[in-house]
């Protein structure tokens, strides 16, 4: 009598899986130097111009690339609608409004923040409850995060900024969540993307006027095409993924990675070396992230194996099932 041979254990999730979010948040804290050069230019105008670049961009990529988008339907417009207005219109607003109570630093902090909100409320949104692991090295790294980017003055309209901007931060993944199980990163980003565009020209138009973007000057307009190529098209694609399939909660962690990422590119354009502060808050965020992205045991499984997280939820009635795979400041904005 032959038996077959029993089914091959759960292959272990490895750092693919989270390489892509690192990336993109290393590309969004470098960024920081660069989103400098853009705070004398028009706010919505300009960020109009960056999303609606950023979109045709995704699009051809796509078509290339020969991956379905398919269009939102139903409850998936507000989802999706919900991702653009928060992590791409009121978190913009939120920091240039805050800077003016606010020293950046205070900004910076409440942002760093988002892995706590991630960590709670991303696992619920996908079906499951929290990592306790995840709770655990949260608050890690977000102290490993404050103690990076310092404190600084503000006054009781800078806190309710910074209170937005950390809203906005965490929705630019939370909001995304029931959506990714059917359109994937490709098609979130792309929906979110356009979306923030068209409502930034809304703004542009009924705010500044167009013909503020021709105060724009040639090194802002590189600064904001930069951030259009790998800050928004590249980096949302990259941080959706990881969302996708590790769960919002873990890759929550990865936001610690931005301050880091900002605090090296400072150093590499002539900021300095780092004081001690920053380097003990290295220390910290890369404790926190080692503690909570190691490999768990997955039940009846071998070490390493990771038990596989809940699907993500549809967004809709009958939402077909299909699987997988922004910000410290504006510096740092989506």
């Amino acid at each position: 009598m032959s038996t077959s041979p029993p089914p091959p254990p759960p292959a272990p999730r490895t750092v693919r899986d989270l390489a892509p979010g690192t990336v993109g948040m290393v590309l969004v804290g470098s960024s920081v130097t660069l989103s400098g050069s853009l705070v004398d230019a028009p706010l919505f105008g300009v960020q109009a111009v960056r999303y609606a670049v950023a979109a045709l961009l995704l699009f051809g990529l796509a078509r290339i690339a020969r991956v379905p988008v398919r269009a939102p339907r139903g409850r998936e417009w507000l989802w999706l609608a919900g991702v653009a207005s928060t992590g791409l219109v009121l978190f913009n607003v939120a920091v240039v409004r805050g800077v003016a109570h606010a020293e950046p630093a205070v900004i910076a902090v409440a942002v760093a923040c988002a892995p706590v909100l991630l960590g709670v409320i991303g696992p619920l949104l996908e079906g499951r409850g929290p990592s306790r692991r995840v709770l655990l090295a949260a608050p890690v790294v977000v102290a490993g995060a404050v103690l990076v980017e310092g404190t600084g003055r503000t006054d009781a309209a800078g806190v309710g900024w910074a209170a937005l901007a950390l809203g906005c931060e965490a929705g630019f993944t939370l909001l995304a969540v029931p959506v990714l199980r059917r359109h994937g990163a490709w098609g979130v980003s792309l929906h979110a993307v356009w979306m923030g565009a068209v409502m930034l020209a809304v703004l542009t138009v009924c705010v500044e006027g167009p013909a503020e973007l021709g105060t724009v000057s040639p090194r802002q307009w590189a600064a904001a095409g930069y951030l259009a190529v790998l800050v928004t098209a590249v980096a949302f694609l990259l941080w959706y993924r990881t969302v996708a399939a590790v769960g919002s909660g873990r890759a929550g962690l990865l936001t610690g990675v931005a301050p880091l990422a900002a605090a090296g590119a400072g150093a590499a354009t002539g900021g300095g070396i780092p004081g001690p502060a920053v380097w003990l808050g290295l220390a910290v965020v890369v404790a926190g992230l080692a503690a909570g992205l190691r490999p768990e045991r997955a039940p009846g499984g071998p070490a390493g194996a990771l038990p596989s997280p809940a699907p993500l939820p549809a967004a809709g009635p009958a939402a077909p099932v299909a699987r997988k795979p922004r910000n410290a400041q504006e510096s740092a904005a989506p």
